[in-house]
């Protein structure tokens, strides 16, 4: 779908209020706690819903690109709060419910967010964001239920619809703002790594403030009209299979080291009679190895996709055609994507040449730019070129073949993770002289963050309380898993800490 002549386009009104129209007794969402306890909404019930709610936020005093952060779970009350928020023009803050009330109150601040909903009533988390309009899950129920119902805002193709927090090359996360074109934007994958339609299921096993499931679990399956499923139960790494078959998921979408999880804990002999057609993954790197055991263990695909918070997935391998293992996939179809050298300059090098994998700037799948961080954004452009930080190089027969990264930006379960920002959280314990974290791969394609500690002079360090120390302080995704003591931090002639030698460190 092109954007309209007049550049007047609403995420929330494609994805729901056209849908209602045209579907309104479909499902759309279903949320479930476990295989045998579910909810279920039609596209018509979540627009009601979601416009009641948009006219309670514009009530209570929100203007066109207020930010308002969603701290919450996979519930259909934070489904809500998105679409509301950008329905009336205002700009939606996803925000992950394990982040510490540190780390919340910071991304607030830097975003200055004029609001907040809670999928809960914390008194320590709203003692911290006293200057925020709070709304928590009983609000947001009783909004969406009673208040007048607002109209989709008309907001432009280019207008903000929200901001997500990554982790960057400095030690504090910064902002993705991402317009209300990023729908559009994402068509491109529908048939070139998801093989979505109208008629799929698709289960999503991430969080909803993350960008992967944000985007394959909700945006896509509502765009086309398709149902997504949402999990909102405990962590289980066996539920997976017996998901599958309870919801009638045709689609599944997860990080390789949940597949790897499921193969070992569930029972995915229960996936071969059902209806799933086949698996995506992203966010790492998925290994042949798993690729084969999932093929024989289910007797279905798994397609992967390269991909960021700024452009989401823009190469991937597809359902209509085999893939090669070891390699993400080809570019998708619409998008203007290149290996630019690491060096300098914008002229596309030829395959087998390694450099940095580039995005045109002209992708409407590509981010506005980063929140108040003009510098940054500066730098990740070259010309007319986005570059992520990948290195890759392509084949005679065009399939892009990853050979890491040009940053220090570590993987750990998919998410990305600034060393930085780990490094700054340990670095204020009384017993630290120097830290530095880097990943450690534990098996296969899983690797974990592990941080080496130099102790100060006549202070004995103890691992526990390091670790104690992190968690009241970072994201679990962020924390590392060891602790190893060291002598010193190794460095690079250049005086920067050389990464690549961290592991080398552990007995």
């Amino acid at each position: 779908m092109p954007i309209p002549a007049d550049g007047r386009f609403n995420l929330a009104w494609h994805c729901l209020g056209r849908q209602a129209r045209a579907r309104g007794g479909k499902i759309a969402l279903i949320i479930a706690e476990d295989p045998d306890t579910m909810e279920s909404w039609t596209y018509a019930e979540l627009d009601a819903k979601v416009r009641r709610l948009a006219g309670g936020l514009a009530a209570s005093g929100l203007s066109k690109g207020d930010r308002v952060m969603i701290r919450a779970g996979n519930d259909v009350e934070a489904v809500l709060a998105i679409f509301a928020t950008i329905a009336i023009g205002c700009v939606a803050q996803p925000a992950s419910p394990m982040l510490t009330v540190e780390e919340v109150r910071a991304l607030a601040a830097d975003s200055g967010a004029a609001a907040i909903v809670l999928d809960d009533a914390d008194p320590a988390v709203r003692a911290a964001l006293a200057s925020l309009v709070v709304f928590d899950h009983g609000d947001v129920v009783r909004l969406a239920a009673e208040s007048a119902p607002a109209d989709y805002a008309p907001t432009a193709a280019d207008d903000p619809a929200y901001l997500v927090y990554t982790s960057g090359s400095t030690a504090e996360p910064k902002g993705v703002l991402h317009g209300h074109r990023v729908v559009i934007g994402r068509e491109p994958m529908h048939a070139d790594w998801l093989g979505l339609t109208g008629d799929d299921v698709v289960l999503h096993a991430g969080n909803i403030n993350w960008t992967y499931t944000l985007g394959v679990g909700v945006l896509d399956p509502f765009a086309r009209g398709a149902t997504g499923v949402l999990y909102a139960g405990p962590r289980d790494p066996g539920v997976w299979p017996r998901l599958i078959e309870a919801t009638g998921t045709t689609l599944f979408a997860a990080v390789p080291s949940l597949y790897r999880q499921a193969l070992k804990y569930g029972d995915p002999s229960r996936m071969w009679p059902t209806r799933l057609r086949h698996g995506v993954t992203a966010g790492e790197a998925l290994s042949p190895d798993l690729l084969a055991h999932w093929r024989e263990a289910t007797g279905t695909g798994l397609y992967e996709a390269l991909g960021m918070s700024e452009i989401s997935t823009y190469v991937s391998s597809r359902p209509d055609e085999p893939v090669r293992p070891g390699s993400p996939g080809r570019p998708q179809r619409g998008r203007r994507v290149a290996v630019l050298p690491v060096e300098g300059g914008t002229d596309p090098l030829r395959p087998g040449e390694i450099g940095l994998l580039a995005v045109h700037r002209s992708d409407p799948g590509l981010m506005l730019g980063y929140w108040n961080r003009p510098e940054e954004e500066a730098a990740a452009f070259r010309g007319e070129w986005f570059l992520g930080g990948d290195l890759a190089e392509f084949d005679a027969d065009g399939w892009v073949w990853h050979r890491g990264r040009n940053n220090d930006i570590m993987n750990a379960f998919g998410y990305r993770v600034s060393p930085l920002e780990v490094e700054k959280a340990l670095a204020a314990h009384p017993d630290v002289a120097d830290v530095a974290v880097a990943e450690r791969t534990v098996s296969g394609d899983v690797s974990v963050i592990a941080a080496f500690v130099v102790g100060k002079p006549g202070r004995a360090p103890d691992e526990a309380a390091l670790l104690a120390h992190a968690a009241a302080r970072l994201a679990v995704y962020k924390r590392p898993r060891r602790i190893v003591f060291v002598d010193a931090i190794p460095h690079t002639p250049n005086g920067k800490v050389s990464r690549r030698l961290l592991p080398q460190l552990i007995a």
